[in-house]
């Protein structure tokens, strides 16, 4: 059984997810990979999920405040072995329902388009694409989406 915790960035679990998640990115974003992960950092990020599977940490998943209404999607990951269990999904429901607790009304995120299965989740979850936000406008790889939640 899946167990969802609240918690923050220094979370020793979230933070391993993260290295496992940079090491994956690197490889799948080559050379642009530098470019992607300065606007990852995790220090001082107030709301993470970290999922647990028989008190292994499986997933994770964080936002922050993009706009005054607007939480930004940030630093979703499952570990391969536990793919295709639905996990991402609450993980991110669970990021929605924090952020709507919180008075947001809307979640954004970037992701690549060499990351297919990450496409296909927020799809899943009735994210839309929107045009490039932020430092993403101009970014051919870069894949912006927003859901509109309240």
């Amino acid at each position: 059984m899946i167990r969802l915790v609240r918690t923050d960035s220094s979370n020793n679990d979230f933070v391993e997810l993260v290295k496992l998640l940079d090491k994956e990115l690197q490889i799948r974003d080559g050379s642009e990979h530098s470019f992607y992960s300065q606007y990852n950092k995790i220090d001082k990020i107030k709301n993470v999920v970290v999922a647990y599977e028989d008190d292994v940490a499986v997933g994770c998943g964080a936002i922050k405040e993009y706009e005054s209404n607007t939480m930004e999607v940030k630093r979703m990951f499952v570990k391969d072995e536990y793919r295709s269990k639905g996990i991402a999904t609450k993980v991110l429901i669970e990021l929605e329902l924090w952020a709507g607790a919180l008075g947001y009304n809307k979640c954004i995120l970037e992701t690549g388009l060499k990351q297919p299965e990450a496409i296909h989740l927020y799809k899943k979850n009735n994210y839309s694409v929107i045009p490039n936000y932020g430092q993403y406008v101009g970014v051919d790889n870069s894949v912006c989406m927003e859901k509109v939640f309240i």
